[in-house]
């Protein structure tokens, strides 16, 4: 017996869990709990009988049971006790969102229990869970007193450090900390290396750099067993306290060690030269960033000292170059590029020695793939004859064997590279360009014998080249306009991914281009080929999601945005178990890590923007149905709980997360793409820096914005309602709700950047055409919902007489907005990059509005009681104003006119489309037009050699057909433009129901 349950029926309870019979495992544990109510087992009973229920998704009864079981805990003395129970009770209460409950459960159990070192450590886990850092340190000490063990009062030291990093704490909490590490260490000393990283870093965190390099070189240093760790830190220590000769001494005898450091290396020469840019940084700080030209402060050393030191870095360099084995390492080559870069910054260099030292560098390591990072800084001081004479010699330095290696082709690649970074391609003549491209592409062709045996997931050789090639292309399709360049960029990707599937470079290309050619699907396709996991989720998944934000394409927008805030909301939970699981292994860095990065994601710009547009979302897809757009705001709080959030977006300092080194380069960021403009000749190497605080200006106000779209809709849907009763108090609706819709409407024109009565003038005026919708241009679809709601205001406000705004204002200005978009859309097959999104969102967004609120009218129209007839005869609808009823026919007929446009574009014969296409890359022998990269890549189908290129690659060439291009973006096209019908047509059929 165990406690009243005999053993051998409890074992068959948790084997069933294990084993996932859960039904099998809820029968047994509702049977042992009916026969043995007031077992002291029945509290651990309670617990897995809500865990099963939990796992087979039946929450309610779960929760019940927890609550249950909670309780029994509060009542009986006589129940079982343990840190097993605890934890299962804390396991089902944190999947149902109830962690609090699962606190109080172990914080009453340690009042029960003080000393019960297990259950503390759970109360431990849960504070870890709620990020309640106080009260971390607060049980960790308490667990320091029980057990004495150095590992409880770092917990408590890495709670402290942790208040001080998350909140405004400072100097007393982290004295405290040192305090208590002090006293430990005079007692009992230190024992593990991580113990003594946390104490360097709490004395770093204080500027006590001397004490911490005076510890590390006391008997406690002994801890860090690898001496150039060591070394490291101590360097770093002196360099922190200002002592830059014994710094530079430590860093020479780092790099003596290890010559191909070339952070270390930094660190050395920053601190010779006394340059701050290249001083180390305090741990858990971003690792060193090249100082440029402009970055350089060698604090006005004086001449004679500048020359000494630098002679003293030259010397030792030259010294590690001579060393066995340094041919075949980097470091000590860039470092002999570096000293002549600082001798040019300072006055004192020969440009020219530099570029004979870069293509002695290209001689030795010009194959590698890290060549162009290598020397992107070291190019930037070079003038631009310089750079060409640089393009020259390494031309020159390529070895001219006609045989395949792998040697040839990487010093080739590198040229390609070079050229590119210089920028100087687009001032050349168009011929040239496409020579540059064939000739990339017939490389990659040559070369393929190269990867014969090489798995189909390793790299391959060369594949660079076809990416270089596509920007080639890119590059000729906006300085010509001719779509054939495209379609050869985008047949050149496709045969790549046929060799070889597994390239995300080209599939980041494809979904770019599919997407500025308006074939969105089938850039989403490209998107979902990627299969973005985990944290990439956050990184990469701007190249997809402000398009998708503005597409028709509703369901797969929510499936982006579903599935970007499920990976979101869970790494928040889960970020808990790894932070818990860092204290549990003694991990301390990890700690603040972990939660540092958990911080970093949840003031991420796109995390907030999803939760916005998700909410929007909803609603969009709602909007033809008032009954289910009236559930969708109540499931929002009726937009309360957005309200906030531009606030919390300002307070938070937002984080921009989204790696921009992998987009392609005539899209370097979320909002740039230069296909959009004129074409100009542009160095897009090194790419341009982005103002982070006018990039997240913007974004404040951007996300500001949208946080207020769900109330206002509430609000207008109130303000119209209430307008048709003629009472201000019916359905609920009352002045404050008024008053909140003018303060929201006075917020929303202030992110516009107007006062509120200029922002309404302002539209007034466009209406009556007196002034151009250029002036509007720029937020459009701000200033159309702007104008939706205004006018609800307007119907039901005291102040109506001030502005000269009504429906008939209102539907004017939207018709004006709409026929000037359709006329301005050109054909979008033959006229790519075509603002298809700005139509579509005026449908999805500002007529949406309207119409919810027109539903909101008739709705209101009816007597009470009554409920309109499916199908039937409306005799109600006398009782709307003519206004309204005028609204609605207005309404049908903007919706009418974009669907009129659509059936003509989307009618057209899908042969015809094809065939347009394809003779875009048909050309005669000698004419400049498009053509020859596909004449390559078709030349490679017809003459692969099966022995030479292997089985794999014969058979992936040979499937390629550049004719299956041309299909798949005509069908994308027009994927897209049957979704936005739709959209269009079950708003007509609902508003014709209205009966008007």
């Amino acid at each position: 017996m165990a406690g009243g349950i005999p053993e051998r029926r409890v074992r068959p309870v948790w084997d069933a869990i294990d084993s996932r019979q859960l039904k099998n495992a809820l029968k047994l544990s509702t049977a042992l709990l009916s026969k043995y109510p007031n077992s002291s087992y029945a509290l651990v009973m309670k617990a897995l009988k809500a865990l099963i229920l939990e796992r087979m998704g039946k929450m309610e009864e779960s929760l019940s049971v927890c609550i249950s079981a909670k309780d029994l805990l509060y009542k009986n003395d006589s129940f079982l006790i343990d840190d097993l129970t605890l934890s299962t009770l804390q396991i089902v209460f944190q999947r149902l969102d109830h962690l609090d409950m699962a606190t109080s459960c172990y914080e009453y159990a340690c009042g029960k229990f003080p000393n019960n070192l297990e259950l503390m450590m759970g109360l431990f886990n849960c504070y870890v869970r709620e990020y309640s850092f106080v009260k971390q340190q607060q049980i960790a000490i308490k667990m320091y007193k029980v057990a004495g063990e150095e590992r409880f009062l770092l917990w408590a030291v890495c709670s402290i450090q942790l208040q001080v990093f998350c909140g405004n704490e400072g100097e007393k909490l982290l004295q405290l900390a040192e305090g208590l590490l002090k006293k430990h260490i005079a007692t009992h000393s230190l024992h593990e290396p991580e113990a003594l990283s946390v104490y360097i870093s709490l004395l770093e965190q204080q500027a006590k750099y001397s004490d911490a390099s005076e510890v590390l070189s006391g008997n406690l240093g002994s801890l860090i067993m690898i001496e150039v760790d060591k070394l490291r830190i101590q360097g770093r220590l002196l360099a922190r306290a200002g002592d830059y000769d014994g710094a530079a001494d430590i860093f020479q005898k780092v790099l003596k060690l290890c010559p191909d450091d070339w952070e270390c290396f930094h660190h050395y020469l920053g601190c010779l030269l006394e340059d701050d840019c290249s001083l180390p940084r305090m741990a858990n700080s971003p690792s060193v960033q090249m100082s440029t030209s402009i970055d350089c402060q060698h604090r006005n050393l004086a001449d004679d000292v500048f020359d000494s030191r630098i002679s003293r870095v030259s010397e030792f360099v030259a010294n590690l170059m001579t060393e066995p084995g340094s041919d075949s390492i980097r470091g000590p080559g860039l470092a002999n590029l570096e000293i002549e870069r600082r001798k040019i910054i300072f006055g004192k260099g020969n440009a020219g020695k530099l570029m004979e030292d870069l293509t002695l560098y290209f001689s030795r390591f010009g194959h590698l793939a890290s060549f162009t990072a290598d020397v992107l800084v070291f190019l930037q001081v070079l003038s631009s004859d310089l750079k060409k004479q640089f393009l020259e010699k390494l031309l020159r330095c390529i070895d001219s064997s006609s045989t395949p290696s792998r040697h040839v082709l990487g010093q080739h690649i590198t040229f390609f590279k070079i050229r590119e970074l210089i920028g100087g391609t687009f001032s050349l003549p168009v011929g040239d360009l496409v020579d540059f491209a064939v000739q990339m592409t017939e490389m990659y062709c040559q070369n393929l014998p190269l990867s014969k045996d090489l798995d189909v997931q390793e790299s391959m050789y060369g594949e660079e080249l076809l990416s270089m090639s596509c920007n080639v292309l890119v590059q000729l399709f906006w300085r010509t306009k001719h779509v054939g360049y495209l379609l050869e960029a985008l047949m050149v990707l496709e045969l790549g991914l046929k060799v070889r599937s597994y390239v995300w470079q080209y599939k980041i290309l494809l979904l770019h281009l599919s997407s500025y050619w308006n074939a969105l699907p089938l850039a989403y396709e490209w998107y979902k080929s990627l299969d973005v996991k985990n944290i990439l989720v956050e990184t990469v998944s701007h190249h997809i999601f402000p398009q998708m934000l503005t597409s028709p394409l509703l369901a797969d927008t929510s499936d982006v945005l579903k599935g970007y805030l499920r990976f979101m909301d869970d790494h928040f939970r889960e970020s808990a178990d790894l932070t818990f699981l860092a204290y549990r292994h003694r991990n301390y860095s990890k700690v603040i890590e972990f939660v540092q990065f958990k911080e970093r994601l949840q003031q991420s710009s796109q995390y907030l923007t999803a939760k916005v547009e998700d909410s929007i979302l909803q609603l969009k897809r709602k909007a033809n149905s008032f009954e289910e757009a009236e559930c969708a705001l109540e499931s929002l709080n009726h937009g309360s709980d957005f309200i906030d959030v531009s606030n919390e977006a300002r307070s938070k300092r937002l984080t921009f997360n989204e790696d921009l080194k992998l987009r392609p380069w005539w899209t370097p960021s979320i909002d740039k793409n230069y296909l959009l403009e004129s074409y100009e000749d542009i160095s897009y190497f090194p790419r341009e820096n982005l103002d982070v605080a006018k990039q997240t200006e913007a974004k404040v106000i951007s996300i500001g914005k949208r946080s207020l779209l769900p109330r206002m809709i509430h609000l207008s849907i109130q303000c119209a309602s209430s307008s048709i009763k003629g009472n201000s108090n019916i359905n609920g609706f009352d002045s404050k709700d008024s008053s909140e819709l003018k303060s929201l409407l006075e917020s929303y024109a202030k992110l516009l950047g107007l006062p509120f009565t200029d922002a309404a003038e302002l539209v007034i005026a466009v209406s009556n055409r007196q002034k151009s919708f250029e002036v509007l241009s720029s937020n459009l679809i701000d200033w159309m919902n702007f104008a939706v709601f205004l006018n609800a205001w307007n119907l039901n406000s005291d102040e109506s007489n001030s502005f000269r705004f009504n429906w008939q204002v209102l539907c004017s200005l939207l018709e004006q907005c709409i026929s000037e978009r359709i006329d301005s859309t050109k054909p979008l097959l033959s006229t790519p990059g075509t603002d298809l999104s700005i139509l579509v969102q005026l449908v999805t967004e500002p007529l949406s509005w309207l119409g919810l609120i027109i539903q909101s009218c008739v709705r209101s129209s009816l007597p009470s009681g009554k409920k309109k007839k499916k199908g039937g005869p409306d005799p109600s609808n006398s009782q709307l104003p003519n206004a309204v009823k005028d609204s609605m026919s207005s309404l049908v007929s903007m919706v009418d006119k974009v669907t009129k446009w659509l059936k003509e574009q989307i009618d057209k014969p899908v042969g015809e489309d094809v065939d347009f296409l394809l003779s875009c890359v048909r050309r005669e022998e000698n004419d400049d037009k498009p053509g020859k990269v596909v004449k390559v890549l078709e030349n490679l189908v017809s003459s692969v050699d099966v022995v030479e290129v292997g089985e794999r690659i014969n058979r992936a060439v040979r499937s390629w057909k550049p004719v299956d291009v041309a299909p798949k973006i005509v069908t994308a096209q027009r994927t897209a433009l049957t979704e936005f019908l739709n959209i269009c047509e079950s708003k007509t059929k609902v508003l014709k129901a209205l009966k008007l």
